[in-house]
């Protein structure tokens, strides 16, 4: 008489497979899985919306205070920070998809620095492979947080998955005050002014460490806009 031996099929994912490679013998099989679905489970950052405005309450490691309204609109590839500081000037930092920046005040002074990046703006997905650290309570609101390439810690409501708060590894942070999706500031906005484009004073990426005095607020202390194009256009992050 032949006998013969059950089989079990079991569907392994890679992951699964590389994690009983390397773990010892004596562990049970059950912890293992255990280990890989309790990875797998962790939440993943909301994408942004195509489009949406928000009202940002900035404050720099100085204590430097900005309210930053913040244009986004990824189909029509640009990007609006529209910033004011503390008893300071309205400095408007307009973002093409070119890498070209606009940082411009429309007072008296006609001041206007056009930057050159070899980054476009941040895409909707730029969370992508981000670190999940938790939940912690800021501003009254439960959130998950991850943390992006030690450069971004980001705060996510539990209930609603719109962001609440963003720290800067430099200290800079965001409280986000309003979020409303589908919002789009109308075309003639987007215009930047006749003084950009006569005697216009450039700066590139290859010379950010040193920003001129023009606009010094903003260029020193950095926008939003600016300190996330200038990171990436460093660390060498197109997809982030």
């Amino acid at each position: 008489m032949t006998s013969t031996s059950p089989t079990m099929s079991v569907s392994m994912s890679l992951p699964f497979l590389l994690l009983l490679l390397l773990t010892p013998l004596n562990l049970p099989l059950t912890t293992m899985m255990t280990a890989v679905e309790s990875a797998s489970d962790d939440p993943a950052p909301a994408a942004w919306p195509h489009q949406f405005h928000s009202v940002l309450f900035m404050n720099n490691s100085k204590g430097a205070l900005q309210v930053v309204d913040l244009w986004y609109d990824w189909p029509n590839g640009r990007n609006f920070n529209i910033i004011q500081s503390q008893l300071g000037k309205l400095t408007y930092d307009l973002e093409w998809d070119n890498g070209t920046s606009y940082i411009y005040t429309l007072d008296s002074d006609r001041e206007c620095n056009t930057m050159h990046f070899p980054v476009g703006i941040l895409r909707p997905d730029w969370l992508d492979g981000a670190n999940y650290l938790g939940q912690r309570r800021v501003d009254g609101f439960l959130c998950n947080v991850w943390e992006k390439v030690d450069f971004i810690w980001y705060y996510e409501d539990v209930l609603t998955k719109r962001p609440v708060h963003w720290v800067f590894y430099t200290g800079y942070n965001a409280h986000v005050m309003t979020f409303e999706v589908g919002a789009v500031l109308e075309d003639a906005k987007w215009d930047a002014p006749a003084h950009c484009f006569g005697e216009e004073k450039t700066d590139s990426a290859q010379s950010r460490r040193s920003p001129p005095l023009l606009l010094e607020s903003v260029t020193s202390d950095y926008s939003h806009g600016r300190l996330i194009r200038d990171e990436r256009s460093i660390r060498n992050l197109d997809s982030f």
